[in-house]
């Protein structure tokens, strides 16, 4: 695979996104990215239901599964590692915010090189810092991928350094919710807390692996409200997503934290369930 993405657009190579899709013209749709690995789209079904539960929330037709895994298939068929975009949308529609009455929605799927993150973060943890940018607290929107992410384009363009590798977003009472790019987690007293996403934010589908793996181990989690203050004062932070797996935070903003043994096993752990996906997906 080249440095470009290869695509499908409803099912189609060489055909160009009309200029009236709505998700073009107003973000109306939502998002999925999957980890491609030995030409397989792994944890797929998680994906999908993300998917599924996103299109009924914002009554948007959803495709066929079928279908999307017969054209994940086709584009990903020669791919060692990669990553995979499948975007839907509420299709084609006039001028102006009222949705068609009966919406044709656009399948896109994009297949990307894997991104140059260094294996080391995973080992030696990353650098965080807080962003500026609010995110807008919309409980209708909450948990889900939806295409809006101008928050979080804003977000990062807040840092250049190439030592930060990752930014932490507030909703407007000052609450922290996620990454940019990932959901938060933290340790303290041997209880593993993660901000309630039921106002903004993304629900990611490793944030619900790790919630259940930890709860696999008898480690007591919260969902919760969450202060910088108390993101400072933990015992170990980490970040997760579907493609950086678990990243460990050594630092945020000046505050220096340790990788400790609690992360360490999740970290096994999720290793353990992302080689099931290479060999079962």
């Amino acid at each position: 695979m080249t440095g470009s993405a290869d695509f499908l657009l409803n099912g189609k190579r060489g055909s160009g996104l009309d200029v009236h899709d709505r998700g073009l013209q107003y973000g109306d749709g939502l998002f999925e990215t999957l980890e491609v690995y030995q030409s397989k789209p792994l944890f797929w079904d998680l994906h999908l239901q993300r998917l599924t539960k996103g299109c009924h929330r914002l009554s948007i037709p959803m495709p066929d599964p079928s279908v999307l895994r017969r054209e994940a298939e086709q584009l990903i068929e020669h791919c060692p590692h990669g990553v995979l975009k499948l975007i839907v949308t509420r299709g084609c529609g006039g001028r102006g915010y009222r949705p068609p009455e009966k919406p044709e929605p656009t399948r896109l799927l994009s297949l990307h090189p894997w991104p140059d993150y260094p294996e080391q973060l995973k080992q030696n943890g990353v650098c965080v810092r807080f962003c500026q940018t609010p995110l807008g607290l919309n409980p209708l929107l909450a948990g889900l991928k939806h295409l809006n992410r101008l928050e979080q384009v804003l977000a990062r363009s807040e840092w250049q350094q190439p030592d930060i590798h990752e930014g932490l977003m507030l909703n407007g009472r000052g609450e922290v919710i996620e990454g940019t790019l990932s959901n938060i987690f933290y340790f303290s007293n041997g209880v593993l807390f993660t901000p309630v996403v039921d106002q903004c934010g993304v629900k990611g589908i490793v944030r619900d692996l790790i919630i259940s793996l930890a709860k696999q181990f008898s480690v007591s989690v919260t969902e919760t409200r969450v202060l910088p203050e108390q993101l400072l004062r933990a015992d170990e932070i980490f970040l997760t997503n579907s493609v950086i797996g678990i990243w460990p935070v050594r630092k945020l903003g000046d505050t220096h934290f340790t990788i400790g043994s609690n992360t360490r096993r999740l970290q096994e752990a999720y290793q353990q369930l992302w080689q099931q996906q290479v060999e079962n997906a």
